[in-house]
């Protein structure tokens, strides 16, 4: 029995901040997601994961007064609104296991 290496296109990869960050630019420039991945050649779902999950950081941060880096008014309503949303689950899911924390004052 022989043991085959997925191929390159199937293994995921690991891509540094700084070029996931000038994608995203290129992406919040104006160009398309899908010019922008078959440019670099990456899938055009890595770009929308990212893109959601610099939304949510984004949002966090904003709800959380993080300070001069990300203001609140870089949040759009869907941001915030997907951000509520991941925090209700992730406190449903402590509850769940008898693992909720006290609400911050």
């Amino acid at each position: 029995m022989t043991i085959q290496q997925p191929s390159e296109a199937l293994m995921s990869r690991s891509y540094p901040p700084e070029f996931r960050r000038k994608v995203l630019d290129l992406v919040t420039s104006g160009r398309k997601v899908a010019e922008v991945a078959q440019l670099l050649g990456i899938s055009d779902k890595t770009i929308y994961v990212w893109r959601r999950q610099h939304r949510l950081r984004r949002a966090e941060a904003a709800l959380s007064d993080a300070g001069p880096a990300l203001a609140a008014d870089e949040c759009t309503p869907r941001d915030i609104a997907d951000t509520t949303r991941v925090k209700a689950t992730r406190a449903a899911a402590l509850r769940s296991r008898g693992k909720a924390r006290r609400p911050r004052k």
